[in-house]
């Protein structure tokens, strides 16, 4: 039996009844015809969805690598039966409509269309795939792949677009190339920000700029966090109030911004802060400040041979110290700075390695400035902060033992006690 003669099959059993005519026996052999395609079709559609589904994956943890994972992760093989059902249903279609050549056309080519999206979501399924696979390697883990899927992704679409409407239309593919060029203005202009960020996307690979992890700091969009996705279009920032920040990708080379992963690459945090000292408890040390201070273990050796060679210069230069000021004195100042830089150096959590200093800064209306500066060698954000703040805590205890005082806005209370002094003096 010929394709036509199996085609024919209804048609030939219905017209040779009394009952039917033969335009409804045409009618009613397409139906049937259509019918038998569609529970074909969807015998088919379970068979292959199942080993796709069920089957390949069973075959694909069996194997040691995981690019078929992916694959299956990702529904391509999914797919490729949708593809394979469409091409099988297709080749039935003059089968089906073998009397009706006008419609035969029509429905082929909405399969035809139906084909190009599928091959469309393969391709697409495919690069997904390629993405997950190199993830696993250490050197695309923090590079902006989605970037380059996205590209690859809109010139598959517009092709397909293309395709698409030759199909429709029936006129040559290469005519609508040509009518592309005509608008290629006009695609620029409606795909500028795409372009923008494809090309900025190339330079922060190519300069190494930003990578998926990074911490990065763009006060203008209020990003303050890691990077965890870096595509064509924008870069997204998990900040650390698990507020998410989008940055478009062109700002990254337009706009500057501030990146830690050199902290994060090297010894140490920084630790930079300032206690503000009020400038009136600074004093020169007398000889009871000075038996005092030798009695703090991390600077008695410092105290010691400091006056020792205070003394000494005195006495050579015949310094009269009936005034304190004359010749070379310690300062409480001077004594806690030497105590701070003493403590930090056998502080465990701050890196010797690295830069390490107290330094006093210029006077302000709030005081004087005495500055920290050292790296903690811890950097995860918690750990880091309670270093920094045992320290401080310390040093701020440790402060009345210098007889130095920290410099304070008057609280309402402060000056509720001043005017409950100053009132009944008034009074008298």
């Amino acid at each position: 039996m010929d394709k036509s003669s199996f085609a024919r099959y209804f048609y030939e059993l219905l017209s040779s009844s009394d009952f039917i005519s033969e335009t409804a026996a045409i009618y009613l052999n397409a139906l049937i015809n259509f019918i038998l395609l569609l529970i074909l079709g969807s015998i088919a559609f379970r068979v292959l969805r199942y080993i796709a589904n069920v089957v390949l994956d069973k075959l694909a943890k069996k194997t040691k690598t995981q690019f078929d994972d992916f694959l299956v992760k990702n529904k391509v093989f999914v797919y490729l039966t949708n593809l394979l059902i469409l091409l099988i249903l297709y080749e039935l279609i003059p089968l089906v409509l073998i009397d009706f050549p006008e419609s035969e056309i029509y429905l082929e080519k909405v399969f035809e269309v139906c084909i190009i999206f599928v091959v469309i979501w393969i391709l697409k399924s495919i690069f997904l795939t390629i993405k997950d696979y190199l993830r696993l390697f250490d050197s695309f883990k923090d590079k902006p792949i989605e970037s380059y899927i996205q590209v690859f992704m809109i010139i598959i679409w517009i092709v397909g677009i293309v395709v698409i409407f030759s199909t429709l239309t029936g006129k040559p593919l290469f005519k609508f190339l040509t009518a592309l060029g005509a608008f290629s203005a006009v695609l620029l202009l409606v795909f500028k920000d795409t372009i923008l960020g494809f090309v900025a996307s190339i330079q922060v690979t190519v300069n190494d700029t930003v990578r998926l992890g990074d911490w990065i700091t763009m006060e203008k969009y209020g990003a303050d966090g890691d990077v965890f996705e870096i595509n064509l279009a924008s870069v997204k920032v998990r900040n650390f109030d698990n507020t998410i920040t989008t940055i478009p990708t062109y700002y990254l080379i337009s706009d500057s911004f501030k990146n830690w992963r050199g902290m994060s690459n090297s010894g140490g945090r920084r630790i930079k802060r300032s206690i503000l000292i009020k400038a009136n408890s600074i004093k020169f040390l007398t000889e009871e400040n000075i038996e005092e201070l030798k009695k703090i273990k991390l600077i008695t050796n410092y105290i010691s041979k400091k006056q020792q060679e205070v003394n000494e210069h005195n006495l050579k230069h015949k310094i009269d110290k009936s005034v304190q000021i004359n010749g070379r004195n310690q300062t409480n100042f001077g004594a806690f700075r030497v105590y701070i830089d003493h403590y930090l150096e056998q502080h465990p959590d701050i890196n010797k390695e690295m830069m390490m200093m107290t330094r006093q800064l210029a006077p302000t209306p709030e005081g004087i400035p005495l500055e920290l500066y050292a790296f903690c060698k811890d950097k995860v954000w918690a750990n880091y902060e309670r270093v920094m703040a045992g320290i401080f805590d310390h040093l701020l205890a440790a402060i009345p033992y210098f007889d130095l005082e920290c410099f304070e806005y008057p609280s309402g209370k402060d000056l509720k006690s001043i005017a409950s002094i100053n009132g009944p003096e008034r009074g008298k």
